[in-house]
């Protein structure tokens, strides 16, 4: 059974930190509320929230505060205004902001005597509190301990290890994969919108279904990657840089930019140049190393 004894404090009334403020007090957490802008969200007052002016005074109710800026680096300055007053406190921020941020807020808390833990809500404010939303996050182990059932209420939950900069370091990977497929969609409907075809019956009656056919290849792409062996299991590196040059050169013919795809093509064709157009098109990924880490080890 969850103990929601825990007292909450939420920095920072945006969207998201409204939400979870909300969540908070429903699941019956003593919750504290400050924003910079006062009288932000007022149906948290009736929920019970107890409010307050400033950030000492939020910091000094709460066993676990919450940091909700609009990105680390607002967080950052509220832990830089709060000063000493995070001793013995458990912090944790839910801006976003590059794994590096979050490893230098995480020893400006430790410094203060405080702990840390860096969290990445994939998700939106409605979905917070279900499995549709993805919470990531790590730090502290002492401070994950006391609070993995407070924040286990978020939703599906991952704690990734005690390295502050884990958990955005994962936010950031999973959002470059959501621009990705993003690029692709914008450059397909630019495309066929070329010679009028609307985005949206092209969307529903063909993207999305070939999008759906190639989910399931992902893991077995992955285990390749992981690897560093690049079989031919699906398509090699030589067919898809013909491949791709051959889509480049329609959109040019369309009258489409081919901006978007660019990038990709001067990979593919430096990868082949190096000698691995026989391998699997995932041989493309050892482009993009700039270390020699190993493969799946952080």
């Amino acid at each position: 059974m969850t103990d929601n004894s825990t007292s909450v404090t939420v920095l920072g009334l945006g969207r998201i930190g409204a939400a979870l403020a909300e969540l908070f007090l429903r699941n019956g957490h003593p919750t504290t509320v400050w924003n910079r802008t006062p009288g932000k969200a007022d149906h948290l007052d009736g929920l019970g929230a107890r409010r307050t002016e400033s950030v000492a005074e939020a910091i000094g109710a709460g066993e676990l505060i919450v940091v909700a800026g609009v990105d680390t680096e607002t967080a950052t300055a509220l832990v830089g205004e709060a000063g000493e007053l995070v001793a013995g406190r458990d912090v944790l921020n839910v801006a976003t902001g590059r794994p590096d941020q979050a490893r230098e807020l995480a020893t400006l808390v430790t410094e203060r005597g405080g702990r840390f833990l860096d969290g990445a809500i994939l998700g939106v404010p409605q979905t917070l509190g279900s499995t549709d939303t993805l919470f990531l996050y790590s730090g502290s182990p002492e401070a994950q301990q006391r609070h993995a059932d407070t924040l286990a209420e978020l939703g599906t939950v991952n704690y990734l290890g005690a390295d502050a900069g884990l958990a955005g370091l994962h936010d950031m990977a999973v959002l470059a994969g959501m621009y990705g497929l993003f690029g692709g969609f914008f450059q397909a409907v630019a495309m066929v919108d070329s010679e009028g075809v609307g985005a949206v019956p092209f969307t529903e009656d063909y993207l999305i279904p070939w999008l759906r056919s190639l989910l399931d290849l992902l893991p077995g792409l992955a285990a390749e990657i992981d690897s560093r062996e690049f079989p031919v299991n699906f398509s090699d590196l030589a067919a898809n840089r013909i491949g791709l040059d051959n889509i480049r050169t329609a959109a040019r013919n369309q009258g489409v930019s081919t901006e978007l795809l660019d990038p990709l093509q001067r990979l593919f064709d430096t990868q082949t140049e190096l000698g691995r157009g026989a391998d699997s098109f995932t041989a493309a990924v050892t482009g993009l190393r700039t270390s020699d880490r190993p493969a799946g080890v952080h």
